[in-house]
């Protein structure tokens, strides 16, 4: 049985290298890049069997994501398409006062038209927690009913449904994003959130503390997370609280971090560690991500937990 399954799309990212711009460069660096592949992987990295499913163009660049992804050794189970192109995006590094920007061409993707028949329910319902993450709904109408039927399916054949906020302001406007999500809310399991989003899209107030135990309440989710950047995150289980600081670390590509941090958070719950204990996985495989370039955290379980027996706590650099 596998114990992870993630949805969603996987793009192709591109960008110059050394903080060249787009417009100059002459060679663009070539990655599979995706939120919810990205959280297989720093699962799988952490011990978890895990398998990531999407809907990609039967193409040289659909077919180059799916070896991209196979290469960090998590299953994928893909609906290959003849119609639909390969989402991209160009990723161009900046430092102060020129801030990195991102360009996104994801228009008529393949995966804008993937139904439940394009997913194999039958290993979501068998898994024991099946994630995605806002993006996946905010792509098309279609992924939006989708994403509520396979949540649907996998909650009431047992399986844990886990579920990133995950906001994209290039994708939709925060009073889109609430209408759909909170359509959704009733049928997650475990809610993770970066604090800006829980205001911006859920019109949460308070600190982290009360943002989570009112989606709680208000929702009945099993478990909340906050993400708080620099300052770490907290996660509300079984009524209690839990916070957990961010460790030091350099920054040499921060995409992907978030990620990073869900995916080793559901490792270690599925393994049977207890929430503090995740949330510390986590957000030391947060702080190792942000030492490599790429949207992956390429770490192993043991650099995991050396960092955890550090002592600082200080991820803003």
């Amino acid at each position: 049985m596998t114990d992870l399954v993630t949805f969603g799309e996987t793009m192709l990212r591109l960008s110059p290298p050394d903080r060249e711009r787009i417009e100059s460069t002459s060679t663009l660096e070539l990655r599979a890049a995706g939120a919810e592949s990205n959280v297989a992987i720093a699962a799988h990295r952490l011990g978890a069997e895990t398998m990531w499913t999407s809907k990609l163009p039967d193409s040289p660049l659909g077919r180059r994501v799916a070896a991209g992804l196979r290469q960090y050794g998590i299953e994928t189970e893909i609906e290959w398409s003849d119609e639909g192109r390969q989402g991209t995006y160009y990723l161009e590094f900046g430092t102060d006062p020129r801030g990195t920007s991102a360009i996104y061409d994801r228009a008529d993707a393949a995966v804008t038209t993937a139904t439940p028949d394009d997913v194999p329910l039958d290993r979501i319902q068998d898994a024991s927690m099946f994630y995605t993450s806002g993006i996946t709904p905010a792509l098309s109408d279609t992924l939006e009913s989708t994403v509520d039927e396979v949540l649907a399916e996998a909650q009431d054949a047992g399986t844990t449904t886990a579920f990133d906020v995950n906001y994209r302001s290039k994708l939709w406007s925060p009073a889109e994003a609430r209408a759909s999500l909170t359509e959704l809310f009733p049928r997650i399991d475990v809610l993770v959130t970066a604090e800006r989003d829980a205001r911006t899209v859920l019109d949460q107030s308070g600190d982290a503390a009360d943002i989570a135990r009112d989606l709680a309440d208000e929702w009945d989710f099993e478990t909340v997370i906050v993400t708080l950047g620099a300052n770490g995150a907290l996660a509300l289980h079984d009524g209690e609280i839990h916070e957990q600081p961010s460790f030091e670390t350099d920054t040499v590509d921060p995409i992907g971090t978030g990620d990073s941090f869900v995916g080793a958070f559901l490792a270690r719950r599925l393994a049977g560690e207890p929430v503090p204990t995740a949330l510390e996985y986590g957000a030391a495989t947060a702080a190792l991500k942000r030492t490599i370039p790429g949207d992956v955290a390429v770490v192993t379980r043991e650099e995991v937990e050396s960092v955890m027996d550090t002592e600082g706590r200080d991820i803003s650099r």
